[in-house]
């Protein structure tokens, strides 16, 4: 074997081999760091002039594929170069320095539901980009998915379209396909074992992923139940929360229609587990009417952050008395306001509510170094605006601060970096983001229709009243 491959890259040891090819660590001898990168020689299935012209065009096509993944986000190893050589195809890609989960779970044994939690949240944005990019992975696997040492992140390797290409044959019709099936048994499902994968194919094989972290179970250990077909797992890991084995069991359904249709449903899913708010219920509700008597309150997930309300009228007295320590008494009056459409059995009705806690007025900053009006620790990740149009009435009592962020947590729930530095601190405070993308590569295709309404309502609206934090 060359030790020095292209000229360029120094063998330092095989990282595997299989029926493809094998796979390299390697140092660029071109760079004067001396990078380490991962080289992978393919060869073709058969050794045929006519099928090496295809193969080779394949090859060129998916090399490319690899190389705009990978400049998206750094949750995909990059891709450095591409050769043939000696009717053989090579990648340099990226060397990811960590642990596949196989690995990990081999050294430290089963992981605990909120770290599966988190792989899964941590992996789901990166899969729905690849999606929209109409690529499925084809071989999600614990094998598959490295963790970073240097920031615990979950990257996703070893993409099964460059193997399919090096199985290109002709068939009896002389018509050039492919005579391999990329997945690994047990953990691809039955349409793509038959050569038919869709999106969902990788949502179930990232679900069988999940249960083998929390049950060390191999999908081939896994009793299917006789007559549905399914998988029978929660036996081996009854602990964990019921919501989130539901939503496992949903991601591995035998047939594609059973299945979350895409990454976002599943992630959606996933931190709903964490943010019950029901998806059409703006986050900052309108405060409740004051009956007589009190009844029982009704708890929220998040806090409602207080504004000057044109519609509220307060009066209140307060007693103050010493250095510390005061009582507010506060009667409010409140017009009704309109409350979102929301579908039948959705959302219980609430019967309105007595507030006892005395309302304290925010500071309003008046720069950007001021203390925030919402608390950056707050779990205010917005998901209405997703579900439903936004309107004015969504808007009128908030401050430039919490509309900045009302309008930038559409790009933060998918994945986008911030240059502005408040913004940046701002979302890294809450435990839903995941940022993926720099702010010049972020795809905007990311966002739906009504996600790119509501954003650009909300800018227009802060240019109507001037109302402003950060610089635009």
């Amino acid at each position: 074997m060359q030790t020095l491959l292209n000229d360029r890259y120094q063998v330092i040891r095989t990282l595997g081999a299989g029926g493809f090819g094998e796979t390299y660590l390697a140092e660029d001898t071109y760079m004067p760091s001396k990078r380490r990168c991962v080289v992978k020689q393919l060869r073709p299935i058969q050794n045929n002039p006519q099928i090496y012209q295809l193969v080779q065009e394949r090859f060129q096509r998916e090399a490319a594929i690899l190389e705009a993944l990978g400049g998206a986000t750094d949750q995909i190893p990059g891709l450095y170069a591409y050769f043939c050589t000696d009717g053989q195809f090579y990648l340099v890609q990226e060397w990811i320095e960590g642990e596949t989960l196989t690995a990990k779970v081999q050294q430290q044994g089963l992981f605990s539901e909120s770290a599966v939690q988190k792989i899964l949240v941590n992996l789901l944005p990166v899969l729905e980009y690849v999606h929209t990019q109409h690529i499925v992975h084809r071989d999600i696997k614990p094998d598959n998915i490295m963790v970073r040492h240097r920031d615990g992140k979950s990257v996703l390797i070893d993409f099964g379209a460059v193997r399919e290409s090096m199985g290109t044959v002709f068939n009896s019709q002389g018509n050039p396909t492919s005579s391999i099936v990329i997945g690994t048994p047990g953990y691809m499902p039955s349409e793509q074992a038959a050569g038919r994968p869709v999106y969902s194919s990788d949502l179930y094989s990232l679900g069988l992923t999940a249960i083998y972290l929390l049950t060390g179970k191999q999908p081939q250990e896994l009793e299917l139940d006789s007559q549905t077909g399914e998988i029978v797992w929660r036996q081996y890991a009854s602990q964990i929360n019921s919501t989130l084995a539901g939503v496992i069991d949903r991601a591995i359904a035998y047939h594609p229609r059973d299945r979350f249709t895409t990454a976002r449903a599943m992630l959606d899913a996933l931190q709903s587990i964490a943010n019950p708010i029901p998806p059409t219920q703006p986050f900052f509700p309108q405060p409740p009417v004051v009956p007589t008597p009190p009844l029982p309150t009704v708890p929220v997930s998040q806090p409602t952050t207080p504004a000057n309300n044109r519609n509220s009228i307060f009066m209140g007295g307060v007693i103050a008395g010493g250095l510390i320590g005061a009582s507010v008494i506060i009667s409010q009056v409140f017009e009704q306001s309109p409350e979102p459409v929301v579908e039948p059995n959705v959302i219980p009705s609430v019967t309105p509510t007595v507030i006892q806690k005395p309302i304290v007025t925010p500071i309003v900053p008046v720069d950007n170094t001021s203390p925030s009006p919402v608390d950056s620790t707050t779990e205010n990740n917005y998901l209405w605006l997703s579900q439903r149009t936004v309107t004015d009435a969504d808007l009128d009592d908030k401050e430039g601060f919490e509309l900045d962020i009302m309008r930038n947590s559409v790009f933060a729930r998918h994945g986008r970096r911030f240059d502005t530095p408040g913004l940046q601190e701002y979302f890294n405070n809450q435990s839903w983001y995941n940022p993926i993308y720099l702010p010049k590569t972020f795809p905007t295709k990311l966002l739906s229709q009504l996600e790119q309404r509501n954003v650009e309502f909300i800018n227009k609206y802060q240019d109507r009243y001037n109302r402003r934090h950060f610089p635009k």
